[in-house]
């Protein structure tokens, strides 16, 4: 009697363990936080980042104000990326790509995504032997067929491409800009 109550108890904690593994929080890299500190970090340096805006194949570049600097992310500061808001929308998945010797966690939908969430895809890419955050990548829908890419490369630039996908299905790139910091 006694061999059977071990028994079935322990079989009892073997059943439960999957459902207490389906029910855990998923665990988002904080996106939104990470660029929030970049911007921080220039501001903090004092440096005036350049800006490189190309049009229809013409560039005009810009010395921009560190003041100025949360506004020219705030379409990739909002939704928050983080563990608390879209878990139940989007999904992770990683691996050790080592093509460009980095993890990289990617997150896509779980499935269609409501109107409010114009967050698409992203990607975060991590050195192994630092644990750094290499770049990030964003993809938003900006609605009326146009989409924005964000491209953060930490500590150094970022770039930001919109493009507009045709009727026939094409896509063509509307406008980019690039950010630069590290001189």
């Amino acid at each position: 009697m006694l061999l059977q109550s071990c028994h079935s108890s322990s079989e009892k904690k073997v059943e439960s363990l999957p459902k207490q593994e389906d029910t855990t929080h998923q665990s988002f890299f904080p996106v939104t936080n990470y660029i929030r500190g970049q911007i921080k970090e220039i501001i903090n340096r004092q440096v005036n980042p350049i800006k490189y805006v190309t049009i229809n194949d013409h560039t005009d570049s810009s010395w921009l104000k560190v003041e100025e600097l949360p506004q020219a992310f705030d379409d990739f500061l909002h939704p928050e990326i983080d563990s608390t808001n879209l878990t139940s929308l989007f999904k992770e998945s990683s691996f050790m790509d080592q093509t460009i010797d980095a993890f990289t966690f990617t997150y896509e939908p779980k499935a269609t995504t409501p109107d409010s969430v114009k967050l698409l895809h992203w990607d975060v890419y991590m050195d192994p032997t630092t644990e750094k955050i290499r770049r990030v990548y964003l993809l938003k829908n900006d609605g009326d067929g146009k989409t924005k890419q964000l491209t953060w490369q930490g500590d150094k630039w970022c770039k930001i491409v919109d493009i507009i996908t045709k009727p026939d299905g094409t896509s063509v790139v509307e406008k980019e800009v690039k950010i630069t910091w590290d001189f």
